[in-house]
């Protein structure tokens, strides 16, 4: 069995702290990348610090390269180009292909019937939708 707790870049091998420095995450990733293979039992020592550097990977990626939702109007083009549509298919989530038009140019802004239709039948995120 592979001695897990050497192969931290942490001052305490036996103590993941947190993550504060891109060699700690990179020491962090070596390290549970290790487990991939092999994957520890839960309440063990361990399946533990698998855990611990699970959360302490996950929350510095979290930090320091947050993951921003898109824009709604490039959701709704993604969407439109995955699956090979048109404006004229976007009129009966969003109404007349004028209208169309102006929402895809920004001119008007999606009400929630149209937030609604788009997340419903296109499967775009909500969230991606009002902009959060």
């Amino acid at each position: 069995m592979t001695d897990h707790a050497d192969s931290g870049g942490f001052a305490d091998p036996a103590v993941a702290g947190p993550i504060h420095t891109e060699n700690d995450y990179k020491a962090a990733l070596h390290e549970l990348s290790s487990y991939f293979d092999n994957e520890p039992e839960l309440g063990t020592e361990e399946g533990d610090r698998f855990e611990i550097l699970a959360i302490l990977v996950e929350a510095y990626k979290t930090k320091h390269f947050p993951i921003e939702a898109p824009d709604p109007i490039e959701a709704i083009r993604f969407r439109m180009e995955q699956a090979g549509m048109t404006v004229k298919d976007l009129v009966p989530y969003i109404g007349r292909p004028n209208r169309v038009y102006e929402v895809l140019n920004r001119k008007r802004a999606l009400t929630i019937d149209m937030i609604r239709k788009l997340h419903r039948h296109l499967g775009i995120s909500a969230e991606s939708l009002i902009g959060v």
